[in-house]
């Protein structure tokens, strides 16, 4: 088959590897990190903006290297061509093989916040887009006094101390080793950062297989959605994770 694979470079080594073991011929766009941070009708657009761009001649399927990401995802629509999704709630489900296990780790583990080297290498020193983000908008970047400046002292307050610190929930992180690494820099960068802030550190080994079955083909019912053309992603809140409707 001869696909095309739109995704998120936080997957660029995986996606990468994957493709290069692949028997189908694999066409790759990879687009920055951070598009859920831009909000869901941010992401949308621009998500949609790629999948519309895909010729319509030439390719069997669309595959997207994405998770709903909140509802990042919901109201894309197909075109001409299939789109396929792995059914996960966000990235760490690819990385670690399956919603199943994702979920018994994150049962196991409350406060963990996760990282892997397309976290490190591409989300803490390149922000494309983060003039775009809902923490840029809102003023999260900004100081104490341009926070008053802005909202007065009480809304300066509150922005800081509720949503400023999204760490302050957490309490360790857990970095996933995919096999793809090079040596051993972004496990010691992670063990480093739990460090400094006191918190616990555990490296987990990832699972390649829930990637290389997106591009590999079959894609079965449990695993991805496979969206017709004229339809549209849903979310379904349950185990399905997403679904799919008809364009009226």
């Amino acid at each position: 088959m001869r696909l095309k694979l739109i995704s998120c470079e936080i997957f660029y080594r995986e996606m990468c590897a994957a493709v290069a073991r692949s028997p189908n011929q694999v066409d790759i766009e990879f687009l920055p990190k951070g598009l859920h941070d831009i909000g869901a009708a941010g992401m949308l657009e621009r998500l949609q903006t790629a999948l519309d761009r895909v010729e319509e001649a030439g390719y069997e399927a669309v595959l997207l290297g994405y998770a709903l990401c909140g509802t990042g995802l919901v109201g894309l629509t197909a075109r001409s061509k299939p789109v396929v999704i792995p059914r996960a709630h966000d990235c760490i489900t690819l990385f670690l093989g399956s919603k199943e296990r994702y979920l018994e780790y994150f049962n196991d583990h409350p406060g963990v916040y996760f990282k892997t080297t397309g976290w490190l290498e591409r989300g803490e020193d390149l922000q494309p887009l983060s003039q775009f983000t809902i923490q840029n908008k809102l003023g999260f970047r900004r100081s104490y006094e341009e926070l008053v400046a802005k909202y007065g002292e009480d809304n300066a307050k509150f922005l800081l101390q509720e949503l400023g610190d999204y760490t302050r929930n957490y309490g360790q992180f857990t970095f996933i080793e995919m096999g793809l690494e090079p040596d051993d820099r972004f496990e010691r960068r992670t063990r480093e950062q739990a460090a400094a802030r006191g918190w616990k550190f555990e490296k987990v080994q990832g699972d390649m297989s829930l990637i290389q079955r997106l591009v590999d083909g079959p894609w079965e019912e449990r695993d991805f959605l496979v969206l017709p053309p004229g339809w549209r992603v849903t979310a379904t809140y349950d185990d399905n994770i997403m679904g799919a409707e008809q364009v009226s």
